[in-house]
């Protein structure tokens, strides 16, 4: 299923193998204790995993999206853009389609954890209707901090 962004010449598409490389990197640049390629190549086989990419028309892959579904609920594992296309309403659009290729899986209830101090990720959840249902102490580590577990009810009539 592919999705072409409001602002021209971005698809949001899924990860083939070719496109490992550039989510790696991405994945590397975002995170401390970043996933390896052999993880997001063994996801690819996963019938509950969704695996997405944000491919600019130009650049090639600047963002993706790893969106687990089992039965009627689903987590969001992780969601990054490029540092260079932060800021500039793509992280919104590409999990307002994360959230409606969920609600088309069957997800009512999406879950996600997020660093307590990534507070541009918690207004841009928070904004979508992710609302706060636990705390996991310890969570994340390099540096040590809790994550807020977030989750938001899907609405599976809508397009999102």
């Amino acid at each position: 299923m592919a999705d072409v962004g409001e602002s021209g010449g971005f698809e949001i598409r899924r990860l083939r193998s070719e496109d490992l490389d550039a989510v790696v990197a991405i994945e590397a640049d975002a995170f401390t204790s970043p996933w390896d390629r052999e993880t997001f190549a063994g996801l690819l086989e996963r019938d509950s995993v969704e695996l997405l990419v944000m491919d600019a028309a130009e650049e090639g892959i600047v963002g993706y999206a790893v969106l687990w579904c089992i039965l009627d609920q689903g987590e969001l594992a992780n969601i990054a853009l490029l540092p260079t296309w932060r800021g500039r309403g793509l992280g919104s659009h590409m999990l307002r389609h994360v959230m409606s290729v969920a609600s088309e899986r069957g997800v009512e209830k999406l879950f996600l954890e997020v660093r307590m101090s990534n507070h541009a990720a918690l207004e841009l959840y928070r904004s979508f209707g992710f609302s706060e249902v636990g705390v996991r102490r310890g969570y994340y580590q390099d540096p040590k901090e809790d994550a807020s577990v977030m989750v938001a009810t899907l609405d599976r009539t809508s397009e999102g």
